[in-house]
Parts: structure tokens; C-alpha cells; sequence
């Protein structure tokens, strides 16, 4: 690792999440996270953000990764990749491939997300 890649992994993640991390976390897994996954993968630049998290949505859903998909929702909402017609046509669409029971759960976190949005904008005003 070196810097160079470190900071570029670090920015990424940022950019899609919102997030601030140290650079300097010990161990495998946020270095293989930060260095390859956001350094490397995330910026290639074939997908925008946006097609990306649309896919990782679809896998997490797939998965019935609730936590996952309220943290991709999440961020999702917050960059405005996609609004709130989008995010429920999303678990709808996908309900159909990825069954009924994770679709229902996706449904749900879209629902959760939403309102939590909708909450943050009220005490925000």
C-alpha cells in the first residue's frame, strides 16, 4: 500500500458513503477494504457510482442483507442517486427476482430509510 492509494481509497469511500476514516485503522481487512476494494475497484471507471450501488443493491437484496441494503439506501439517498419513487421501484422491481421474502425486507428498509430521512429534514428545518 502506499499512500497514493490509501488517500485514493479513502476519497472514494467518501464519496460514497459520506464517510471520514482515519488512514492509518489497523489490520487486513480495512487495508484490503480501503486499498483495493475503494482504491482500485470502486474508481474503475467503466460504472459510475451510482450503476454500482444500483448492482450492490441488487446483491444485498438477493441476500436478504438488511443491514447492508438500509446502508446503501442510505447513501444512496443522501447523494441523490436516486430519489424515493426510485428506491421503492428498485425493491418492487427486484422483488421479482429475489422473491417475495427478501423483497418484502428491502421494501421495508426502503420504508425505514425514507422515514428516517423524512425525520432528519424536520428537526434539520
Amino acid at each position: 500500500m502506499t499512500d497514493e492509494v490509501r488517500q485514493r481509497g479513502l476519497d472514494m469511500m467518501k464519496q460514497v458513503y459520506g464517510w471520514d476514516l482515519p488512514a492509518d485503522v489497523p489490520g487486513d481487512f480495512f487495508a484490503v477494504t480501503i486499498d483495493h476494494l475503494f482504491a482500485e475497484i470502486w474508481t474503475r471507471p467503466a460504472l459510475t457510482i451510482r450503476e454500482r450501488r444500483l448492482l450492490l443493491l441488487g446483491a444485498v437484496a438477493a441476500q436478504g442483507n438488511v443491514d447492508i441494503a438500509k446502508i446503501q439506501l442510505t447513501a444512496a439517498l443522501h447523494n441523490e442517486e436516486f430519489d424515493a419513487t426510485q428506491l421503492r421501484e428498485i425493491a418492487l422491481f427486484l422483488t421479482h427476482y429475489v422473491g417475495w421474502p427478501n423483497g418484502t425486507k428491502l421494501d421495508q428498509a426502503v420504508g425505514a430509510v425514507l422515514a428516517e430521512a423524512k425525520k432528519k429534514r424536520a428537526t434539520d428545518d
